[in-house]
């Protein structure tokens, strides 16, 4: 490149710099942050919760054909309430933040104290919420024989705090149905995401009477608040089941939409809706059949669905019937103490197999350092050095590949006309300087599992969410605000093309020469953990590479015989 285009170059890239900087402070947070719902509303004020809450719908539920089950397909969903406002209980512990609906009993909002909305906001992330701009809701119900419509509950109290010296919370709604006493009970307790959602009923009649509960997820096509750039792959928005066929089954929404998931009756499992970085679950008792379905509601959601098996109450007896409800972070240790498989709502792809080992290696990094930024600097170390013989076998071919291009460039001009002939002359010429022309490709196809895995790995973890690293960078999961990051990743990426061979064909040379551009172009607004992980691969891998091209270059026996022109 001549000094003219070199000086038209730089200003054009500095302001296309500043250009991009710009951009993204006028545009880049423009996600609203969702705001709690009143306790107490008037009528005004609760005319939209009326019509928007759970308890508008009723829980519909497939109709079943098994021994013990006569259902009509639709779940007594708890009569609209008459009264224009109600108001919502409230319930806080150390790490939810939830609204109780009392007509019907089901979560219309959830807020995790512990996870901020943003960096720069003091508000918690809200994963359920019913509002204009999105509607996530828990709905749970009870199909009791004799009647319809949803069960108006009667709470106890509108709050609720998990005191500073309580390990657990009870929190009672009330409601009499037909004779049948029937109390719903969430079970909150200290450090945990998991709620008991239990049914406890006492049947006054002189007639035994039958009851299903039913949990649902219901979660309009609103786009992830959680969720990363548009740049690159994302991760999966929709539903996912578990059975003991499919331990961890996705479906999206479209299918949803159209019906296609085929309805499943099987012994334990869990249904779930996640997101990136969140996931909201209901897990039933896994010593029971449970039926798992999928459906819209009247309002258009999509409804992710469980229910259980139908029970017998006798006449003057009682029964129970619960499940438990996850709403917050994908922690793998905390999913797994929730259902079997749960963690796999964690999603490393299909390369889960090395993601997992890992992410396990990370975390325990962590626990020694305690800054995820620097554990991702020694992890992606330790697999460098793990896969250092296959990174110095490609890097040597493609050290000899370079010091005996001149002779490849000879061999070419030479019977460029004769193709055949120049094949068959560059054969003998490879056998004898024993290079092998797939030497510099095949070990790095051969770790790109690993790379990918660990791309996955990094873009899934939860943990790196408003995690900070040094400097600038203050949330690993968010892109570089400065794009200092990719800037350094692009030129990491061309100085590791001036150690390779100059491709023969111009044109791929050309091509070759743009990628560093193209890549820095589409690592701006990749995660900042991500960028970290590519830079330090990139600068241990130019250190190797140069090493070993120094030691090739220096080897007086490789090119012993190689002609000049």
């Amino acid at each position: 490149m001549d000094v003219k285009r070199l000086l038209l170059v730089i200003p054009l890239a500095v302001l296309a710099y500043l250009l991009i900087v710009q951009w993204n402070q006028d545009y880049g947070q423009v996600t609203p942050e969702p705001q709690a719902p009143a306790i107490t509303g008037s009528a005004q004020e609760g005319a939209r919760q009326d019509q928007a809450s759970s308890g508008s719908d009723d829980l519909s539920v497939p109709a079943t054909a098994g021994p013990s089950d006569d259902m009509t397909g639709e779940i007594p969903g708890e009569a609209a309430s008459t009264s224009g406002s109600r108001d919502l209980v409230a319930v806080v512990t150390d790490v939810l933040d939830v609204r109780i609906d009392p007509q019907g009993g089901d979560i219309v909002y959830a807020a995790l104290p512990q996870h901020r909305f943003s960096l720069d906001s003091d508000r918690p992330y809200v994963l359920l919420s019913d509002s204009e701009g999105r509607s996530y809701v828990a709905r749970s119900g009870l199909q009791l024989e004799g009647h319809e419509g949803r069960i108006t509950f009667t709470p106890e109290s509108t709050e609720y705090r998990l005191g500073g010296n309580d390990e657990r919370l009870e929190v009672d709604l009330a409601a009499e149905v037909n004779g049948v006493e029937v109390i719903k009970r969430f079970t909150f307790e200290r450090d945990s995401y998991a709620v008991d959602v239990d049914y406890f009923l006492a049947n006054n009649t002189e007639e035994p009477v039958t009851a299903r509960f039913i949990g649902q997820l219901a979660r309009d096509n609103s786009s992830d608040p959680s969720s990363g750039p548009a740049l690159g792959m994302q991760s999966f928005l929709g539903a996912a089941y578990s059975t003991p066929e499919d331990r961890y089954l996705k479906v999206d929404f479209e299918e949803i939409q159209e019906g296609a998931f085929n309805n499943r009756d099987v012994e334990g499992g869990w249904v779930a809706i996640i997101q990136h970085y969140f996931t909201s679950a209901w897990a039933p008792a896994q010593n029971q059949q449970n039926l798992f379905y999928a459906t819209t509601d009247s309002r258009g959601r999509n409804v992710a669905a469980f229910a259980g098996p139908t029970s017998s109450v006798a006449a003057n007896s009682e029964a129970a019937l619960g499940a438990t409800l996850y709403m917050g972070p994908k922690v793998q240790e905390r999913l797994e103490a929730v259902a079997p498989h749960l963690e796999l709502t964690v999603d490393f792809g299909w390369l889960w197999f090395i993601a997992n080992p890992l992410f396990w290696l990370l975390d325990q990094i962590h626990d020694l350092i305690g800054n995820w930024g620097w554990s991702i600097v020694l992890l992606t170390l330790l697999v460098k050095l793990a896969l250092w013989p296959l990174s110095a076998k490609a890097y040597k071919s493609m050290a000899r590949m370079r010091k005996l291009g001149p002779e490849m460039q000879r061999l070419k001009e030479q019977f460029g006309d004769d193709r055949q002939k120049m094949s068959q002359e560059m054969m003998k010429f490879y056998q004898k300087e024993k290079i092998n022309p797939l030497g510099g490709c095949l070990p790095i196809l051969v770790q790109m599992p690993v790379f990918i895995a660990l791309y996955w790995m990094l873009l899934e973890s939860v943990e790196l969410r408003h995690a900070p690293f040094m400097f600038w960078i203050q949330d690993l999961s968010v892109k570089d605000p400065y794009f200092i990051l990719p800037i350094l990743m692009g030129a990491s990426m061309f100085v590791q093309q001036m150690l390779n061979p100059t491709p023969p064909d111009p044109m791929q040379a050309k091509i070759m020469k743009m990628l560093p551009i193209v890549f820095t172009f589409f690592f701006l607004w990749f995660p900042a953990g991500l960028v970290i992980y590519w830079v330090v691969n990139n600068c241990i891998s130019i250190v190797q590479q140069y090493a070993i091209t120094r030691k090739i270059e220096a080897d007086p026996s490789i090119g012993k015989g190689m002609k000049t022109k």
